[in-house]
């Protein structure tokens, strides 16, 4: 069966299609065939004026439309498109949804914060981890973050956080929200010694493309510590040039680092694993799960 994702983030709009092969009663085996990002940047509009502009509306429409013939040519049998932070903060979100489906025949879903995290947890990682440790999940996205923490192979806490990489670029993080975090993740950490981290998103696996590490292998806090301090100190000129990095990572990047950076040092995490998943990946799971259900599977 072949099933996609469509995750329309504050940052870039993801279409991810997998192939997904169950034998008997036996666990599904989720093939990746291919993973397509257009960076269309909504929350730039969003986060500084709380409207998504004509220009960015169409080309948002045009993104999804090229999606959809994506689908049709890859067969697509399901798919579930879902939208985050910038089009839940945007006044203009419910148009836009009707603007797309008119257009394109895709209903956009926008789920909430707890939702965003809930579906990222789906991706099982805490089924292959050592259920002796415990872990913390960190998705930084451009508009939010989402914190899952992992005792005894469970989720003890999850929770999602307007603080993103876009709304940092733009200074729309409140200082409250920086101290709910750090006030949230320290309370967690007390049932959840000696945590370790789990990253996702385009901007940790970037860096961790960019460290050089053995795919299974973690990063340390320092390494990002180091990462944050040289990318800081140049402009984003620079940082294209020295680090070969496009101009809708060379921004971002920075303010991501923080975040993680952050949410690693109050959660007392020395290391972070990048398993290169994110939100899509959950969307698909979620989506198996609901044909399961139904019985459509």
């Amino acid at each position: 069966m072949i099933l996609a994702s469509i995750d329309i983030g504050s940052n870039a709009v993801r279409l991810l299609i997998n192939e997904v092969n169950q034998a008997d009663k036996k666990k599904p085996f989720f093939n990746k065939l291919n993973l397509f990002r257009v960076p269309l940047r909504l929350g730039f509009d969003v986060f500084e004026h709380l409207y998504i502009s004509a220009e960015k509306t169409n080309e948002l429409v045009q993104t999804l439309k090229a999606f959809r013939h994506l689908m049709n040519v890859y067969q697509v049998d399901h798919y579930k498109v879902c939208a985050t932070s910038a089009m839940r903060d945007a006044k203009n979100a419910k148009s836009i949804c009707a603007t797309i489906y008119k257009e394109t025949g895709l209903e956009i879903e926008i789920i909430s914060g707890d939702m965003e995290a809930a579906i990222i947890y789906e991706n099982h990682i805490a089924e292959n981890l050592n259920t002796e440790s415990s872990y913390m999940y960190i998705d930084v996205g451009g508009g939010s973050t989402e914190i899952s923490i992992f005792g005894n192979g469970k989720l003890t806490f999850k929770k999602s956080f307007n603080i993103g990489t876009i709304r940092l670029l733009k200074d729309k993080v409140k200082s409250s929200e920086w101290e709910n975090m750090k006030q949230d993740i320290k309370q967690a950490r007390k049932n959840n010694l000696n945590l370790i981290g789990i990253g996702s998103g385009g901007n940790i696996n970037k860096i961790f493309s960019m460290s050089k590490r053995k795919d299974g292998k973690p990063l340390d806090l320092s390494t990002l510590k180091d990462f944050y301090q040289d990318l800081s100190t140049i402009s984003i000129e620079d940082r294209i040039k020295t680090f070969n990095l496009r101009e809708d990572r060379a921004d971002v990047i920075v303010p991501a680092l923080l975040i993680y950076i952050n949410a690693m040092r109050w959660g007392d995490c020395d290391e972070i694993y990048v398993p290169k998943i994110g939100l899509a990946d959950g969307l698909i799971q979620h989506l198996w799960e609901e044909l399961k259900a139904s019985k459509r599977v």
